[in-house]
């Protein structure tokens, strides 16, 4: 018996700062925030995805784009967590 690794089960632990909750909160329209909401969900089975990029300058602390947002994250692969830091608008986000 071979045990499928995309069988559907989450590999990382998703965790979202609360002042990144309430970033996603006041995203301008419901429709973003359903979509960032997805790409977010989405980590927990592959944390780096195509087209995340690696921040320069930080340890472990990636951005994956949704439109005309982004989402700051970090990965700890010795725990298997994904900590959502930061949402918000591509000029803003990086502040």
């Amino acid at each position: 018996m071979s045990l499928n690794p995309l069988s559907g089960a989450p590999n990382y632990r998703l965790q979202i700062k609360e002042s990144a909750a309430k970033e996603l909160e006041s995203v301008g329209t419901k429709k973003d925030r359903n979509r960032i909401a997805s790409r977010i969900q989405a980590l927990a089975e592959d944390p780096r995805p195509p087209g995340s990029e690696k921040l320069a300058g930080e340890e472990n602390k990636y951005r994956i784009r949704q439109g005309n947002y982004r989402v700051v994250y970090s990965v700890n692969d010795r725990r298997k967590t994904v900590l959502i830091v930061k949402i918000g608008d591509r000029k803003d986000v990086y502040r």
